[in-house]
């Protein structure tokens, strides 16, 4: 004779209250510092390796942005390189006065130590053709509004493209200039940590044209 129970609970069952030991879960502690162990230092040397790369083309693409705004508006913007402040700015020029030259962008540079822009390393030579004239940084002769504060004095190098396409330094000249993008042996040091990292930017002032080069260890060639 079969039993049936008649207690609404006999055919429930309980749940299971059982977890992850001690043992198990210091066995996942000890597999998650092993791989942070790893990928660490790989994440560092990755960063390390394409920082001048990446302030290359945010140099290009900052200064693109300035030629747009001048060929759209129809007046000038000065694209400025301030290692005073180590920052990248696009400045609309407002007319004729400097008095209300003001900053519209502003973008932080690399630490000078890891990736520096105002000069070339050691035993690099020009990227040719053509074979122009390096920038030179030195003390801005105009200034600048940042936020209502009028900034002069910095050590600078600046390129104002006009609403014709063409670029003119500060007395109105016509400018073409080679800009260096690469990782210094130590802050300050004029040689190269790798040479394959070095990246170089020609502007032609005639036509605000940009060329973007990378050193292959002997020479510089074009960025395909």
């Amino acid at each position: 004779m079969q039993i049936i129970s008649k207690d609404p609970n006999a055919l429930i069952s309980k749940p299971s209250h059982s977890g992850f030991s001690v043992v198990e879960l210091l066995t996942v502690v000890a597999i998650l510092l092993i791989v942070s162990a790893i990928s660490i230092p790989y994440i560092f040397s990755y960063t390390q390796k394409y920082q001048s790369e990446d302030q290359t083309l945010k140099v290009i693409d900052l200064m693109q942005e300035a030629k747009q705004l001048a060929l759209t508006r129809r007046r000038t913007f000065r694209f400025e390189i301030d290692l005073t402040d180590n920052n990248m700015l696009v400045i609309d020029e407002n007319g004729a006065s400097a008095d209300d030259d003001a900053v519209i962008k502003k973008i932080p540079l690399v630490p000078a130590g890891q990736v520096r822009v105002d000069t070339a390393p050691t035993v690099v030579g020009k990227p040719t053709p053509p074979t122009l004239n390096d920038a030179v940084f030195a003390t801005d002769p105009i200034g600048h509004l940042d936020g209502g504060d009028t900034v002069n004095s910095h050590n600078v190098w600046a390129a104002r493209f006009n609403s014709d396409g063409s670029v003119v330094n500060a007395s109105g000249n016509p400018i073409s200039a080679n800009l260096y993008m690469w990782p210094p042996t130590s802050p300050g040091s004029p040689d190269a940590r790798v040479l394959g990292e070095v990246r170089a930017i020609t502007l032609f002032g005639g036509s605000g044209a940009l060329r973007y080069w990378r050193y292959n260890g002997t020479k510089f060639v074009p960025h395909q």
